[in-house]
């Protein structure tokens, strides 16, 4: 089995909201309770504009620009400031750890994430995933990335397993779902927020909760 890693095996959300804690410890004086409100959801619409890019700059820069801080982070300096925190703020559930465990003793399992090399990587380490998974796949490591079928088909060499062996769980309909299919792997879409399929794209399965996963596998 096959796994995304942001918003599939690591709560994404839970992340950024602790980021944004960081953020207003290190940049902020006296705010009130319904500006940080207000704040948090201005910085969770910079950090989905921006979703995909490397370079963090433009969120915090923006999220500055429209509500200044009292101690502004240098533009240098942020992207270096959001690589240092941000993989820090990523813890993984113990329910996914152990439906992840329970496949592990089944078959080979691994991990191919879009992302920065140093980023996914400092993420998985710290939620100590390195140490569950036969192989992991980061895009800019490999030059490739989902939807890309090379990166599921270059997964698949590297594991010494068949597409048809396969499968792939992701919650993005577009980059997990419809890229794994178009390599031929059965693709299962986690959607624990029951998000409308407004796609063309057909999962293989679709999931609400992580236990489910075992029931596919078995």
């Amino acid at each position: 089995m096959l796994f995304d890693l942001d918003d599939t095996l690591l709560n994404r959300n839970k992340a950024i909201d602790k980021m944004f804690l960081i953020i207003l410890e290190k940049c902020y004086e006296d705010i009130k309770h319904s500006t940080k409100n207000e704040m948090l959801q201005k910085f969770k619409e910079y950090d989905k504009r921006y979703y995909g890019y490397n370079d963090k700059t433009k969120v915090l820069g923006s999220l500055f620009d429209e509500f200044p801080p009292k101690y502004r982070l240098h533009r240098n300096y942020i992207q270096d400031f959001w690589n240092n925190h941000f993989p820090h703020c990523f813890s993984i559930n113990q329910n996914t750890l152990n439906v992840v465990n329970t496949i592990k003793k089944q078959g080979k399992i691994a991990i191919i994430t879009n992302g920065s090399t140093q980023r996914q990587k400092a993420k998985i380490t710290n939620s100590n995933l390195n140490s569950y998974f036969d192989l992991i796949i980061i895009s800019e490591e490999v030059g490739l990335s989902k939807p890309d079928k090379r990166i599921f088909a270059l997964a698949l060499n590297k594991l010494n397993v068949q597409p048809e062996a396969a499968l792939f769980v992701g919650d993005d309909l577009e980059k997990d779902i419809g890229g794994c299919q178009n390599a031929n792997i059965k693709g299962i879409w986690f959607n624990p927020h029951m998000i409308k399929n407004d796609t063309e794209i057909e999962p293989y399965a679709e999931i609400h909760s992580f236990d489910r996963l075992v029931s596919h596998f078995t």
